[in-house]
């Protein structure tokens, strides 16, 4: 009983928006059920969203990460200017750009699931039997699951622990750090997409006799 009580904590505390509820309710177990939860609905959503507006579908992704590049190479390339011509330097200059290629890089495992670019040891699994290759994908699917959950429960507990402290991001007056810190479990959320995504698309060649396992390519258009 302890564990439906503590999720209708959980449940209570987002509802109230209030960072220090959602901050104390997220230390329970029950955040892992909570999470799971999460990541699957999310995943779904974001799923359907991709399915009824596919430029989401190929270009979501790969537009956040363009623009927190270029981004980065602005502040960084006006920051140089800054220091040595104008003998000036912005304070934040050092602090954004860190937390804007995590952004990057978060939406980026999203993006390389999608093309199954991660550790997928496509050569090797191209030589095993069909079934092999099929339980294989499962794992992938099962793994890449479960630590979408991990991470979206534990970057949660992490955003309302900064947003309960009020931590703004060093160098600026009012910017606050959790505005940057939410956008992991969210990334997270969109990871779970693709990985339903990829899953459909094995059930789908495996029912079809469409080979299962290709060679995977960094870059390649999905």
């Amino acid at each position: 009983m302890a564990i439906w009580s503590d999720l209708g904590a959980i449940l209570s505390a987002f509802a109230s928006q209030d960072s220090w509820e959602i901050r104390n309710a997220l230390k329970s177990e029950a955040a892992w059920v909570i999470g799971a939860f999460a990541t699957a609905a999310g995943g779904l959503l974001v799923l359907l969203l991709y399915r009824l507006i596919p430029l989401l579908d190929r270009h979501l992704e790969r537009t956040i990460m363009v623009w927190s590049y270029l981004a980065i190479a602005f502040i960084i390339f006006w920051g140089v200017i800054d220091r040595f011509v104008f003998a000036n330097q912005q304070p934040w200059s050092t602090t954004i750009p860190p937390l804007l290629f995590m952004i990057m890089t978060w939406f980026g495992a999203a993006f390389n699931v999608r093309l199954r670019t991660h550790l997928s040891f496509a050569e090797f699994r191209m030589i095993m039997p069909r079934w092999a290759q099929m339980a294989c994908l499962f794992l992938d699917a099962a793994l890449w699951f479960a630590f979408a959950v991990i991470v979206l429960v534990t970057t949660t507990r992490l955003t309302a622990l900064s947003a309960s402290n009020f931590q703004i991001v060093l160098g600026t007056d009012n910017v606050m750090q959790w505005w940057f810190l939410i956008t992991a479990p969210l990334s997270f959320v969109a990871l779970a997409a693709r990985v339903f995504e990829n899953l459909g698309d094995d059930i789908r060649n495996w029912r079809s006799n469409r080979p299962l396992i290709k060679p995977a390519v960094i870059g390649e258009d999905t």
